[in-house]
């Protein structure tokens, strides 16, 4: 950024604006017409001949205009999202699909659904990890000979069944052990396990019973999986005349694998996370955005964004990823959410 003086950052935010609204090289008349710049085409020309030097433009053909490349996107990207803030417009979308909804799968999907809708764009999440969810009650009966169920109640409301293997044991005494451990404090399984093997050094008996039915609800957690949502209305847009390209996509969207390991990288990193390009390290396609922000459930947290071309309005669609996590953020807390987006006082 610092080798770009005022009017080369000036017409590079103008070509890349220009490119988003319409998808096709930008040439120097266009610039001149559309964007006030009070400079020729010969001059405005001439910047953009230096930008495309500097690694911030190419040109698709040689008599054609330029298209930014990844250094030109993240410039702008960097520059311009924070100046945006969310649409009064997309603000209620978002309340209206997801202000009557409770906690649990179909927020998360109804959130991806408005996502992909308001931003024409595959939406991608991940669930919080249920091991790390915070816990009111967690309680153990007999099933059948050589099964358990285990009963958990989170901190947000919902409730889940687990069928493990393994023998009853003195569960009166472990469901006991249980409440006391739970009584006046919210705890994950990993957090209840954890402190079970602590007193585990100085006790034995129902400790050890009750570290062992815990250790199966852990270990049956099945593991986190991304959701997609979108990939249609994504393939509608005019990139995706190619063929070749959607096919690309679809590989990239098959490898949950790897594009879970980019959601993951979001949690640690915190905030919303755009990478634009090279930068996603997806060796199938590299006309690709990645726009991913963490958003939090009762102590533990999933991540929830966008995938798309380059070709994107990054002004609109990183404040609105940021402001839908929040909303899940809000609902899966059990805040209540008001007009504005924040939480009723």
């Amino acid at each position: 950024m610092s080798e770009l003086t005022y009017r080369s950052r000036k017409i590079l935010y103008a070509t890349v604006t220009e490119y988003i609204a319409t998808g096709e090289p930008v040439g120097s008349r266009r610039l001149a017409k559309r964007y006030g710049l009070n400079l020729s085409p010969a001059t405005i020309r001439n910047v953009l001949a230096d930008l495309e030097d500097m690694g911030y433009l190419r040109q698709p053909h040689t008599s054609a205009g330029r298209v930014p490349t990844d250094q030109g996107f993240r410039v702008f990207v960097d520059a311009l999202v924070q100046m945006r803030e969310v649409s009064t417009q997309d603000r209620a979308a978002v309340l209206d699909r997801l202000r009557d909804l409770g906690p649990g799968p179909e927020l998360l999907k109804e959130a991806g659904e408005v996502l992909s809708a308001l931003t024409g764009a595959a939406a991608v999440f991940t669930p919080p990890r249920p091991e790390e969810e915070k816990l009111i009650q967690l309680h153990f009966m007999p099933l059948r000979e050589g099964q358990l169920l285990a009963v958990l109640v989170t901190a947000g409301g919902a409730v889940q069944n687990r069928v493990l293997a393994g023998d009853a044991g003195d569960l009166q005494r472990v469901n006991n052990l249980l409440a006391e451990m739970l009584q006046g404090e919210s705890r994950s399984l990993v957090e209840i396990h954890r402190a079970l093997l602590k007193e585990m050094d100085e006790q034995r008996g129902v400790v050890e019973e009750a570290r062992a039915v815990v250790e199966k609800a852990v270990d049956s957690s099945a593991p986190v999986e991304m959701v997609i949502e979108g990939q249609g209305r994504l393939f509608d847009r005019p990139e995706f005349l190619d063929g070749d390209k959607i096919r690309r996509f679809v590989k990239t969207f098959e490898d949950k694998e790897r594009l879970a390991a980019l959601l993951a990288e979001t949690l640690s990193a915190g905030g919303v996370r755009v990478l634009i390009g090279s930068e996603a390290n997806l060796e199938d396609v590299e006309d690709i955005s990645v726009i991913t922000t963490p958003y939090s459930s009762t102590g533990s947290t999933g991540s929830i964004g966008v995938i798309g071309p380059t070709r994107m309005d990054y002004g609109k669609v990183v404040p609105l990823v940021g402001f839908t996590a929040k909303v899940v953020s809000d609902k899966l807390c059990g805040a209540a959410v008001g007009d504005e987006g924040e939480e009723e006082r």
